[in-house]
């Protein structure tokens, strides 16, 4: 047997074993990659690297303590975070006596190790942040960005132009009409073109992000409104999952419901205007990936308890027999709508243990007060509507009329040190309220009992019979049901 005989009968079982090794030992993504950090401009510095995930961003996988001027630090980002946008996080002093400062840098880690050269006081200034020369995923977002920020400009005066122009019928306006659609396409092909060109980068999941929706200029201010809802999320890609790993999708949809918020003129339609917003952009992401479905579901779930919109959770609740769609939050929503069915007014409120005013134990089917109500407010100090709720709910109760008609009992779901300190000044400052903080927060047994997920919310209860009165979303809605 000559030696290219014998190569040549070996070469289907070397080609498998190969393909093997490719396969296990080098992924489509690194199994760790290196975040090389060359710092200069600071006497002493704390590193952290924080990633994003479903538009928020996580705790940090990876800090340097005590890192001195003219020193580099490396921080490992393992293979379950990447590809992903990323925050660095930079606590300095100048100098060794200063004032402790902070700075924030965005970038972007995929598959290459990175070398980054850094200022941290001037974090985000071109002349004092670099990469090394053969960095790709950074490098080409800032090309594309500054593309992007031009031609977008030039639009934008165009839109301005046809928004505020006073005579639509003018050949003027509708010659300034055809401009700008000509350069709509063009921008919108232009990112077409970006993404095939680095389709291989993750940034280019990004680029879609900055598609110009179309508007009819024909139609009517509320025409044209409704054309660029209608057209909203016309290139975005809801197969790919990689669009979670950055902060441009929830900014996306934040600004879809704005679009739908800018209409509300009443609660009434606050509560439909948003639930439809939710359904528009939930029936969009359904025919994408399974992830993306579900996180869109998530993403108004959130909302919908944020703000007390029943309707919208009722809304969402066929979507959690879709196989298709992986909230995270179904048994959440589960335990929302089973709550909604259960805590009704005419129906019986929960019972739990607190301390009365006098600081005697005290359960609350027992409280009979010698007013016709008894109000259960559940909030957090970290919770800005409810501080909102307070502010209002406070003073409208010292009213002579309403302290004779009424006690509240706020219930504290304040669980860090932090909080619970932010919740005794706040006692304090509220003595005519009936304070009680529930150990465990949001999963507490009060909690669970009257199915709180979200804060602020407000159970009026007869004093006498402890039935359920209502649950107002405000305090016209309370008084209201007072009378």
């Amino acid at each position: 047997m000559n030696r290219t005989h014998k190569i040549n009968s070996i070469a289907p079982g070397l080609i498998i074993l190969i393909w093997l090794i490719i396969k296990y030992t080098f992924p489509a993504y690194a199994q760790e990659t290196n975040l090389n950090i060359h710092l200069r401009g600071v006497s002493e510095i704390k590193i952290s690297l924080l990633p994003f995930r479903d538009g928020k961003v996580l705790q940090a996988i990876a800090t340097e303590q005590n890192v001195k001027n003219g020193s580099t630090a490396n921080l490992k980002v393992t293979k379950e975070y990447l590809p992903g946008a990323f925050v660095i996080r930079f606590n300095y002093k100048e100098k060794p006596t200063g004032t402790p400062n902070s700075s924030e840098k965005r970038i972007f880690i995929a598959k290459q190790d990175i070398q980054l050269w850094i200022n941290p006081v001037y974090a985000n200034n071109p002349d004092s942040t670099w990469f090394q020369d053969d960095e790709k995923e950074n490098d080409a977002y800032e090309e594309f960005s500054k593309e992007n920020v031009r031609q977008k400009n030039m639009l934008g005066l165009l839109q301005n132009f046809l928004l505020n122009y006073d005579d639509n019928e003018s050949g003027f306006y509708q010659e300034g009409i055809k401009e700008y659609e000509k350069r709509r396409k063009s921008h919108n092909d232009w990112i077409k073109s970006q993404k095939k060109e680095h389709n291989e980068l993750f940034v280019s999941s990004l680029f879609g992000f900055e598609h110009v929706p179309e508007i009819e200029w024909g139609e009517s201010k509320e025409g044209q409104m409704q054309s660029l809802i209608n057209h909203y999320f016309d290139w975005i890609d809801f197969n790919d999952t990689l669009l979670l790993n950055t902060t441009e999708l929830r900014n996306l949809v934040d600004q879809f419901v704005n679009l739908h918020a800018e209409l509300i003129t009443s609660n009434i339609l606050r509560d439909s205007l948003l639930t439809l917003a939710g359904k528009r952009a939930i029936e969009k992401a359904k025919n994408g990936h399974p992830k993306l479905y579900g996180w869109m579901v998530d993403y108004f779930f959130e909302g919908y308890e944020r703000y007390n919109i029943q309707a919208g959770v009722t809304m969402i609740a066929p979507y959690l027999n879709d196989p298709n769609c992986l909230t995270s939050k179904k048994q959440a929503i589960q335990k929302r709508l089973q709550g909604m069915e259960t805590l009704l007014p005419g129906t019986e409120a929960p019972d739990f243990e607190f301390q009365d005013k006098d600081g005697n134990k005290v359960m609350f089917r027992n409280y009979q007060p010698e007013k016709p109500f008894k109000l259960i407010l559940f909030w957090s100090t970290d919770c800005e509507h409810c501080f909102e709720l307070v502010s209002k709910l406070y003073p409208w109760r010292q009213q002579q009329d309403n302290l004779s008609r009424l006690d509240i009992i706020a219930i504290s779901l304040d669980e860090t040190a932090t909080e619970v300190s932010k919740w005794e000044e706040a006692r304090t400052a509220l003595p005519e309220l009936i304070h009680h903080r529930a150990k465990g927060g949001i999963n507490s047994k009060v909690a669970n009992d009257y199915f709180i997920l979200a804060t602020p919310v407000m159970i009026l209860v007869n004093a006498q019979t402890n039935k359920i009165v209502a649950l107002p979303e405000n305090i016209k809605q309370l008084e209201l049901e007072m009378q």
